[in-house]
C-alpha cells in the first residue's frame, strides 16, 4: 500500500525522489492511534463518532493507510458525547500529500538539526529521523497524551530515541536550539519569534498559516543574520491552531437559521468560486483577500466527484453573525447566484478585494513577502523587479 501511495505522490508532484524512501520505509498506520474519529452528519448532537480498530479493523485501516487526514483526537481528549462522539477536532494525522509536501520545501540535504512543533502521531518525526537520524530530530508536544502516543509509536518503529518534548511549542525547545530547520505541524495566526531565534542564519522555517482568518497559508521562510525571517507562501491549506492563538471553530460550529435563510439577500456574481478560492493561480487572490477582509473565514467544497454536479463556497463572521453562500453547478457558467445574509456582504468585500487584485495585474504569490522581525510581522505586496 506504501508503494502505491508513493508513486501516487510522485506523480502529483508531492514527494520528490530522495523523501521515497522514508515514505516505503515509515508506513503512517503505525503511528494511528487504536481509536479515531470519522464525522456522521446524520446524527444530531455531536458528530464525529469513534471508530475502534478492534471492532472495525477493516475500516480503521482503509482510514489510518490511505491518502486522507485521519482524527485522531477529539474535545481535547475529553469528547463531550455520552459514546465518545466529538463535537470539534482537536488532533489528527494530516493527509500524506500535506506531510510529503511540507518536508519537500523543508529543504534538507542531510545532517541538519531539526525542530517540529507539533507531534502528533509522531509520523512525520519518524520520517524526519529516517532521513536524518533519531539524534537530530526534536519535537514538541503540547497535549501529554498526545505525546505518549507518539512516544510510543516512535519505539514501536524503531525511532525511539527521537526526543518528544511535552511542552508549548510556541516557545520553542532553548535546550537543543539552535536549529537549522523549524517545522509546524500546527497553524499560528502570529508566528512565535522564538522559532526565528531558535534557527540558525541561513536556516529555514516551513509552518501553515499567519495573520489571516480567510484562509490557511504554508509558508517558507528563511532566517538572515540580523535575526529577520522573510519568504513566500508556497501553498494553501488549513492546519489546527497552536492552542492558545485558537480563534473560533470553523463551519462546523456555525449553523444557519431558517429565519437567517428566509431574510437573506440573493445577488449574482460573474467571479466563479474556484478563482477567491482554489487552485495553484488562486494562492495570491487569496492572500490579497485575506489581507483585505478581516475576521472572515472561507471553505471551498468544489464539484470533483463524477456523479458531482455543484460546489458551493462559504463564507462566515462569527462575531458578527454574517454569512454568504454561493452555489454553482459544474456545466453552467455565469452568473452564479449569492446569498447573504448579516451586517457584513461578506462575498461583496470578497469580491471587491478580488477585483483589486486583478487591477494589480494578478501578480504571483511569489511578489507578496512574509516577514517576521522581534517586533513585528508584515505582509507586503512587492514590486516585479524585487
Amino acid at each position: 500500500m506504501e508503494q502505491w501511495l508513493a508513486d501516487r505522490l510522485c506523480a502529483s508532484g508531492h514527494l520528490t525522489s530522495d523523501w521515497r524512501p522514508s515514505l516505503l520505509a515509515v508506513p503512517r498506520h503505525q503511528f494511528i492511534p487504536e481509536t479515531i474519529w470519522r464525522p456522521d452528519t446524520r446524527r444530531r448532537g455531536p458528530v464525529l463518532v469513534p471508530l475502534h480498530r478492534a471492532e472495525h479493523s477493516n475500516q480503521w485501516m482503509k482510514l489510518a493507510a490511505g491518502d486522507d487526514f485521519v482524527i485522531t483526537q477529539v474535545d481535547d481528549g475529553h469528547p463531550v458525547g455520552p459514546d465518545g462522539a466529538g463535537e470539534i477536532v482537536t488532533s489528527s494525522a494530516s493527509m500524506p500529500r500535506v506531510v510529503t509536501l511540507m518536508l519537500k520545501h523543508l529543504d534538507v540535504h542531510g545532517g541538519e538539526q531539526v525542530l517540529e512543533i507539533g507531534t502528533g502521531t509522531g509520523w512525520n518525526a519518524a520520517l524526519l529521523a529516517h532521513r536524518l537520524g533519531t539524534e537530530r530530530v526534536t519535537s514538541i508536544e503540547v497535549d501529554p497524551q498526545i505525546a505518549a502516543h507518539a512516544r510510543t509509536a516512535l519505539s514501536n518503529a524503531g525511532f525511539g530515541e527521537v526526543t518528544v518534548i511535552t511542552g508549548d511549542g510556541a516557545r520553542g525547545y532553548p535546550p537543543r536550539a539552535p536549529y537549522d530547520r523549524v517545522i509546524a505541524t500546527v497553524a499560528c495566526t502570529q508566528m512565535p519569534y522564538a522559532w526565528v531565534e531558535q534557527t540558525l542564519p541561513g536556516g529555514r522555517i516551513v509552518a501553515p498559516s499567519w495573520a489571516l482568518e480567510y484562509h490557511g497559508l504554508l509558508l517558507a521562510l528563511t532566517v538572515a543574520e540580523d535575526g529577520t525571517a522573510t519568504g513566500h507562501a508556497v501553498d494553501h491549506l488549513s492546519f489546527m491552531r497552536l492552542r492558545d492563538q485558537r480563534a473560533e471553530p470553523r463551519f462546523a460550529a456555525f449553523r444557519s437559521t431558517d429565519e437567517e435563510e428566509r431574510c437573506a439577500s440573493v445577488t449574482e456574481t460573474s467571479v466563479h468560486p474556484a478563482e477567491v478560492a482554489s487552485g495553484d493561480y488562486a494562492l495570491s487572490a487569496i492572500i490579497a483577500i485575506g489581507t483585505r477582509v478581516a475576521d472572515c473565514q472561507m471553505d471551498y467544497f468544489p464539484s470533483r466527484a463524477p456523479d458531482s454536479r455543484n460546489g458551493t463556497l462559504r463564507l462566515v463572521d462569527h462575531h458578527s453573525r454574517s454569512w454568504a453562500r454561493l452555489y454553482y453547478d459544474r456545466d453552467d457558467g455565469p452568473p452564479y447566484q449569492v446569498h447573504q445574509y448579516g451586517p457584513r456582504k461578506l462575498w461583496d468585500e470578497v469580491e471587491a478585494s478580488h477585483r483589486w487584485w486583478v487591477a494589480q495585474g494578478r501578480p504571483g504569490a511569489d511578489r507578496w513577502r512574509f516577514t517576521v522581525t522581534p517586533t513585528e510581522q508584515q505582509i507586503t505586496l512587492i514590486s516585479a523587479d524585487q
